[in-house]
């Protein structure tokens, strides 16, 4: 099930043939010290796998979902879209790349990607992101689309993560300049 395509990507359902792509993307270190998160155990990796491969287009904006990033013409997931709601129930975008995709442009594409849908498709009003403040990639590709708002110190994870959000207004003003 294709959810949405950009020029070079689309984003997809998980599927059967994705676990071991989809295993990376949650316990690689190299991947998740720029988020920071510690890698999943073998149970999540599990339990996530299984929900993401039964999630429907009516979850998106509703609970937390992953579908995977594809290059357009191929199979292999190089990355995940997560479409989430956050503490404060506001729904917000994330994304991750495999190392090896690192640097082509793929993070902004998605970045942009994902919030034409939030916007276009699900009619959300604001959307919000975070990015921890060391990850000068995720921080520099946030700042092209959305405002930051606040720094905010997690102590339990001992980083800074910069928070952005945009609105629909704001975006469908810049939407023409992008």
């Amino acid at each position: 099930m294709k959810i949405f395509e950009t020029d070079r990507l689309e984003v997809r359902r998980i599927t059967e043939f994705d676990k071991d792509n989809f295993a990376e993307l949650i316990t690689n270190p190299v991947i998740l010290e720029k988020i920071p998160v510690k890698p999943a155990s073998k149970e999540i990796v599990a339990d996530r796998y299984a929900k993401a491969m039964k999630i429907e287009l009516s979850d998106i904006g509703m609970k937390k979902c992953f579908f995977g990033i594809i290059e357009k013409g191929k199979d292999e997931v190089i990355g995940l879209a997560l479409f989430l709601i956050n503490d404060i129930k506001r729904q917000e975008l994330g994304y991750r790349f495999r190392p090896e995709y690192w640097g082509n442009g793929y993070g902004t594409e998605i970045a942009k990607g994902m919030l034409n849908y939030y916007f276009d498709v699900l009619e959300a009003t604001k959307v919000t992101a975070g990015a921890n403040a060391t990850n000068e990639a995720s921080v520099k590709i946030l700042s092209k689309f959305m405002k930051p708002i606040e720094e905010v110190y997690n102590e339990e994870q001992n980083y800074t993560d910069i928070r952005f959000e945009i609105s629909k207004n704001d975006w469908m003003n810049r939407k023409g300049i992008i």
